[in-house]
Order: structure tokens, then C-alpha cells, then sequence
């Protein structure tokens, strides 16, 4: 019902319905444009050397790709990664930025013009001695890219046509980000086979809507996601989504599978929905199990639903989606449709307009009202 096309048209939803449908297709032409760039990206890289700092950085939605991203990096590759929010850089930068070791700062950015994302970038230039950037933005003409274009010092990487989501919520922009700082960074040599595989997977969870729709058709107003590892960090940005499309009608939590029994396990009610997104690692598989069989042998939710992409047991409702990615990280990519979805279908349930979710308009899709201070270092 909700996700048929009138419908989606009557109550203002036809453009977060759109950007989240288009995202399969979207990475595709992210591997393509990251082809095309690769030699200019060594080249850019190349000019940092060895021991340099990476902070990937953002707000909100934007925020979340980088957490994802150094989850997992941060084994991974001769950098050092970390994900600090624009928020926190702004606020306290004092904390955060060192003026004797050489940074890159990798920010993500949808429109690039969030106050916070230019500022950021320009008490990085002020307080550190060897300062870089790295752009990755779906607006070419938004403040951040036209800062950095003419940098020697930066490089801004502008991700494909159409990403700059129209809709309130950030979509089709988060997961084309996530995946083009996965393919600069990481070091594996099958990144073609393996957008292929994400791609395929992406569209098979699209053409199961319909289902995804029957499963989460009931009056919840609490939702809770759980995770580990990457997909633990992926939780909050799906936690996030229905937030913001239900503009706070549906509550949301989320935590890791181990870390629910320390505490979070106290906002489960009757009325609770739990969706945990299942790891690829047998070992780490058997923690987010042993949580939702848990919870199913209570019985203190109506529904649980895990997220798979291998066969799994257990007596709660199940969206599996097979494929040979083998990393978590990657599996971010696929996953967060299912949650995005899943926020679209309950965003229309409540009564809400996804377009524009904020009905006193005091949540915007840029961010407004911010005020930056002059700092001195």
C-alpha cells in the first residue's frame, strides 16, 4: 500500500522514495567515476608520504560514513584513521587537531554547505602546520567544493549526478560516499567484482519491498537496531532515518549486540520493533544470534527481523540476501536500504511526508542557525 506509486505521490515522498531506489545504479557510476579519478587520486595521496593522520568528518548522516569507514580501515592500510564529528572539530578544536602531526582531513559532505563543514576545514588550516583536504560531496557548486577546487593542498571528489539528495533525509548521498571512501582507501584488488556483488544485492532488497513492507506494517512506535562492528555503527544511522522521517512520532535506539544487555535492553516494550543487522564473520555471527534468540525466548518484542546474507536459525523473521561479500563494511552498503525502507514505510504509517518530515519546519535539510566563533590558537 505505502510503497505504491500514487501514494508515494499524494504524500510527498516521491523524491526519498526515488533516491532510495536509485542506489544500486548509483554505485555502479561511483566505481566508474572512481576509475576515471585513480590516477589523479595516487597522485594526490602520493604527495602526503607516510605518517599522516586521516580524520574523517561530517555531521549527522555524514558523520556516520566515517564511523563506518574506520571501523574498519583502521587495520587496514598505512594511514592512521579516525572519524571525528564537524561538530565536535568546530566546538572544541583544541582537542582534536595536533599542529605538529600532518593531516588529512576527509570530509563528507552532501551539499558542502553546512557551516560546520567549512569551518572545520578552516580551523584545520589555521592550527595545523601540514594541512590536507579531501572532499567527497554530491554538490559541485556547493561552498566546500568551490573552496577547495583550486587547493593544491586538496582534492575534492564529487560524487555521481543525482546524489545530492532532493529529500530530507540523506539516502543515496550517505551510501555513495561510504562506498567512494571505501574504494580510495582500501587496499583489495577486486573492487569491480565487489561493487557488482553490492549493486545486485542492493536491487534484490528493492524488489523485495513489498515484503519488507508486510513485515514492518504494525502500529510500533519504538524501534531498536543492533549490530556489531561496522554494522554496529551502521545501527545509528539507521536509527537516525526514522527519526528524522517520522520526525520523532517513532523512537529510536541503537546498540551493539553484546551491549544491549548492559542497559538498552530497558526500552523494549510491546510495542517495540527490533531489526539487528547480521555479521558475515562466523565468530561475530554467533554474538548478534545469541542476543535475538534472547530476546525471542522473552518474548518482549512482537516483532525481531535480522538482516543476513547467509542462512541463519532462530525464531524470529528473517530478510536474507545471499552474496560473497565478505566484510561487514561492505555490507553497510545493502543493509541500510532495508532500514531506509523500513523508515520510507513508517514514515507514511504515522502519517507523516517523508519529503519534509519537519512539520514545524525547525529541522532543515541544510543546517541552519549556526553560529561559528572566532577562535584564536
Amino acid at each position: 500500500m505505502y510503497l505504491e506509486s500514487e501514494y508515494i505521490k499524494n504524500n510527498d515522498a516521491i523524491n526519498t522514495y526515488s533516491e532510495i531506489f536509485s542506489q544500486g545504479e548509483k554505485w555502479l557510476k561511483v566505481y566508474e567515476l572512481y576509475e576515471e579519478r585513480k590516477a589523479k587520486i595516487d597522485e594526490f595521496l602520493s604527495k602526503l608520504g607516510d605518517d599522516v593522520r586521516v580524520i574523517f568528518t561530517g555531521a549527522g548522516t555524514s558523520e556516520y560514513v566515517g564511523n563506518i569507514a574506520s571501523e574498519y580501515l583502521k587495520n587496514n592500510g598505512k594511514y592512521q584513521f579516525e572519524s571525528i564529528a564537524t561538530t565536535d572539530l568546530v566546538s572544541a578544536p583544541y582537542l582534536h587537531f595536533n599542529k605538529n602531526q600532518k593531516t588529512l582531513l576527509v570530509s563528507f559532505a552532501r551539499s558542502g554547505n553546512s557551516p560546520e563543514s567549512l569551518a572545520a576545514v578552516e580551523l584545520g588550516e589555521e592550527i595545523v602546520d601540514d594541512f590536507y583536504n579531501l572532499a567527497l560531496t554530491c554538490a559541485p557548486d556547493g561552498k566546500l567544493a568551490l573552496k577547495l577546487a583550486d587547493d593544491e593542498k586538496a582534492f575534492v571528489f564529487i560524487e555521481p549526478e543525482g546524489t545530492n539528495d532532493k529529500g530530507f533525509a540523506m539516502t543515496s548521498s550517505f551510501s555513495c560516499m561510504l562506498l567512494s571512501a571505501l574504494l580510495i582507501f582500501d587496499q583489495r584488488d577486486d573492487k569491480k567484482e565487489l561493487v557488482e556483488d553490492l549493486s545486485n544485492t542492493g536491487e534484490k532488497i528493492l524488489a523485495d519491498a513489498e515484503k519488507i513492507e508486510e513485515l514492518v506494517d504494525f502500529d510500533f512506535n519504538r524501534i531498536i537496531y543492533l549490530g556489531s562492528g561496522p554494522l554496529y555503527k551502521l545501527s545509528n544511522e539507521a536509527r537516525l532515518k526514522v527519526l528524522e522521517l517520522t520526525a520523532g512520532e517513532v523512537a529510536s535506539l541503537y546498540e551493539s549486540s553484546m551491549g544491549f544487555r548492559h542497559g538498552p535492553k530497558s526500552f523494549v516494550d510491546e510495542n517495540t520493533l527490533i531489526v539487528s543487522f547480521i555479521s558475515s564473520n562466523p565468530y561475530t555471527r554467533d554474538y548478534d544470534l545469541d542476543i535475538l534468540n534472547e530476546i525471542a525466548a522473552d518474548k518482549i518484542a512482537p516483532k525481531v527481523i535480522a538482516v543476513a546474507n547467509t542462512d541463519i536459525e532462530g525464531d524470529f523473521d528473517k530478510l536474507v540476501y545471499e552474496n560473497d561479500v565478505d566484510n561487514d563494511v561492505y555490507l553497510a552498503l545493502p543493509y541500510v536500504i532495508v532500514a531506509q525502507l523500513i523508515s520510507l514505510i513508517t514514515s507514511l504509517r504515522v502519517g507523516n511526508t517523508p519529503d519534509n518530515p519537519s512539520k514545524s519546519g525547525t529541522v532543515n535539510r541544510v543546517v541552519k542557525g549556526v553560529t561559528i566563533h572566532p577562535y584564536n590558537a
